[in-house]
């Protein structure tokens, strides 16, 4: 049996290079491309993204009660909380709903929000149109400030037999610390996490 020669064995070397270089970029591109997935179609309940509705029926009686839930991971000294615990929204009603979130710490903090929407199959019906999640965040100590999130429910559901029958929501929000506008998870307590609280 013959050895390889010295081009074949370089030749099997680049292809494996290629191969690991390729691995490594679809890690890379997967969690993006997986994001936008979800945003796109609402998998996972992950509310889709999109512009309002051209007109909405201002005859419809048909609605939504939508939940929202707030909380805050260990390790970030923050308050959070929405301007009222839920609304009645008509289905393809643009709604504009604030988040009050406040720095306790003694010291800047820079968070990002993450979301989801409950039950999961209601993902792909609601979509936003303008909000502040995964956007980074800087607080001084002691600064307050409203950030929107501004939505509707899509009429659409209506017609989907596993959601036809809905008529309650809930989206739900948590901050995390921020390290290059991407969510740090830790196991430091932090006694102003979890909760809908409106102790501000």
């Amino acid at each position: 049996m013959t050895a390889p020669s010295p081009r074949h064995l370089a030749r099997t070397a680049a292809l494996c290079g290629g191969l690991v270089a390729g691995m490594v970029g679809l890690a890379y591109a997967s969690v993006p491309l997986y994001n936008a997935f979800c945003k796109a179609t609402g998998y996972d309940g992950t509310p889709r993204q999109g512009p309002a509705l051209a007109v909405a029926d201002a005859r419809s009686t048909d609605s939504m009660v939508v939940h929202f839930d707030t909380n805050v991971a260990p390790g970030l000294p923050w308050k959070f909380a929405p301007e009222v615990n839920s609304v009645e929204a008509k289905l393809g009603e643009t709604k504009t709903v604030f988040f009050r979130v406040r720095n306790t710490g003694p010291k800047p903090t820079t968070g990002v929000a993450t979301f989801n929407v409950q039950p999961g199959l209601m993902g792909g019906y609601f979509v936003k149109v303008a909000c502040f999640c995964f956007n980074e965040q800087t607080l001084q100590p002691g600064e307050t400030i409203d950030v929107p999130v501004v939505f509707y429910v899509d009429p659409a559901l209506r017609t989907d037999p596993n959601t036809a029958h809905l008529s309650e929501m809930t989206l739900s929000y948590t901050y995390f610390a921020s390290k290059n506008g991407q969510p740090v998870t830790t196991t430091v307590a932090n006694s102003g996490a979890s909760g809908t609280k409106r102790d501000f």
